[in-house]
């Protein structure tokens, strides 16, 4: 594994790193002094700060604002694009984002990764470096997040659903697993996620769901993956979400 610190010597905007991780990874909770965005150009990423979980596929990257503390997991092989940006280069330094990633941002990434750390800033390399961050700033922002509780015990139950989507254990059961009564344990759920248990791994689900299509897993996999007893029923939530069925979005993503 490449370490930043050994690549960021040089002052520049954006300093590319590339790397590649084996599946099952995981990189612990650590920051940086730089604001950086997370692409993976293959393979899907997990991502959690202590506030928000997020699921990233190709088609997406993350914004995390200098010194956000964050925990890296590999779904299977990843090659890994980080791009460490100046933090004065940060519009929004209060909060991450998953952005949605064009071709043409994907090529700009990849052509920046291949640039050396004191590359020239008023030649090729500066240019596009340039065109990079103002077509990071024009990038809609994509619904692959969940927040996440502050207590601990209640930590530990979104950690298991995170961690297999699947899992249809009840109410009680995950009352049991944060050790409180299913009364308080319900009113906090929803107090500190500002949802209930249901449509929090309902929407752990959907993005996992995104994430398995993005890659080119067939929908009826992908239902019973994520926990649906069928895949009419994992399609009509999926409507209802995002306004199209998972097969159309899955031509779309592959376009």
């Amino acid at each position: 594994m490449k370490r930043s610190a050994d690549y960021l010597t040089t002052q520049r905007p954006v300093i590319a790193l590339q790397d590649e991780y084996p599946a099952g990874f995981v990189d612990p909770f650590h920051s940086h002094q730089h604001t950086q965005l997370l692409y993976a150009s293959a393979g899907v990423m997990s991502v959690v700060t202590d506030r928000t979980s997020f699921v990233l596929p190709p088609q997406r990257a993350l914004w995390l604002p200098a010194g956000t503390p964050h925990e890296v997991s590999c779904r299977g092989p990843v090659s890994l694009r980080t791009l460490y940006i100046d933090p004065v280069r940060d519009r929004q330094p209060d909060g991450c984002r998953v952005i949605e990633v064009s071709d043409f941002l994907r090529a700009l990434i990849l052509e920046t990764a291949s640039f050396p750390p004191d590359y020239d800033l008023e030649g090729r390399e500066g240019r596009i470096v340039a065109l990079l961050l103002d077509e990071i700033e024009r990038m809609p922002n994509a619904p692959y997040e969940v927040r996440m509780p502050v207590d601990e015990r209640l930590l530990r139950v979104c950690r298991a659903i995170l961690a297999e989507p699947s899992d249809n254990r009840d109410l009680d059961d995950w009352a049991r697993l944060a050790g409180m009564s299913r009364r308080t344990f319900t009113r906090l759920f929803k107090q500190e996620t500002g949802m209930g248990v249901a449509v929090w791994r309902q929407q752990v689900r959907l993005m996992e769901a995104l994430s398995l299509l993005a890659s080119g897993r067939p929908v009826t996999l992908v239902a019973f993956d994520v926990g649906y007893d069928s895949p009419s029923a994992f399609t009509a939530m999926f409507h209802r979400t995002f306004g199209v069925p998972p097969s159309l979005y899955q031509m779309r993503e592959g376009s």
